[in-house]
């Protein structure tokens, strides 16, 4: 007779498990999966991963620090810079003025071996470089002027026109007079003071040997 074969009415668990068979492992399968998951491109994981999150809460935004009361007493007291000063230039007139060496000086430019009208116009910008109008008058010098007019220096010159205005209403309140007659006292006198200056130096220079020449 043959067997009877049981028949199961309910799921055995520790039955079913022993009649699985175990899986025998495919290194070729392993190999598989292990080149899909490397050549998975990173922006498709991180598109998913993105999609899952949930949003984040947007921070409340803090209120900016005020002053304190002591701050705000500060910034109010405070000085403020002061505006540049504006240096005022003062007014100034124009005066053509024209000078000569005195008659005692011929000799010497003559002799100095430089052209007079040089050392005339030289001394003249030497006396007005630092020279400024006072408001005095000063007579003109008594003394006697070189005849020779070919070295006389014509330039013209911006005096104070205040100093100038003060001068005119003490020794010219009508305006007949030339304006170089009323300042040519402060200026002749400097000239000729340079005039005798360069002189000297030309004679100093003249004395001294010259390297290689003889001694």
């Amino acid at each position: 007779m043959r067997k009877k074969i049981p028949t199961i009415t309910r799921p055995d668990p520790a039955y079913a498990a022993s009649l699985r068979p175990e899986e025998e492992k495919d290194p070729g399968r392993e190999e598989a999966d292990r080149e899909e998951t490397v050549l998975m491109p990173m922006s498709v994981t991180a598109d998913v991963a993105d999609e899952d999150q949930a949003p984040v809460p947007s921070r409340p935004s803090l209120p900016s620090p005020q002053p304190s009361p002591e701050t705000i007493a500060e910034i109010i007291t405070a000085p403020t810079a002061s505006p540049p000063r504006v240096r005022r230039i003062p007014a100034t007139r124009k005066i053509d003025i024209r000078v000569n060496a005195l008659e005692r000086q011929e000799e010497a430019l003559i002799d100095c071996g430089v052209d007079p009208a040089h050392v005339i116009r030289a001394a003249l910008r030497r006396a007005v470089k630092t020279w400024q109008l006072g408001p005095e008058f000063v007579p003109p010098s008594e003394e006697q002027r070189t005849r020779i007019t070919e070295w006389r220096a014509r330039t013209s010159l911006a005096v104070d026109a205040n100093a100038l205005t003060s001068i005119l209403h003490a020794h010219d309140p009508l305006d007949v007079l030339s304006k170089w007659a009323l300042i040519r006292g402060q200026i002749e006198p400097r000239v000729w003071a340079e005039i005798d200056t360069i002189l000297d130096e030309i004679a100093a220079n003249a004395a001294v040997p010259r390297e290689g020449g003889d001694h």
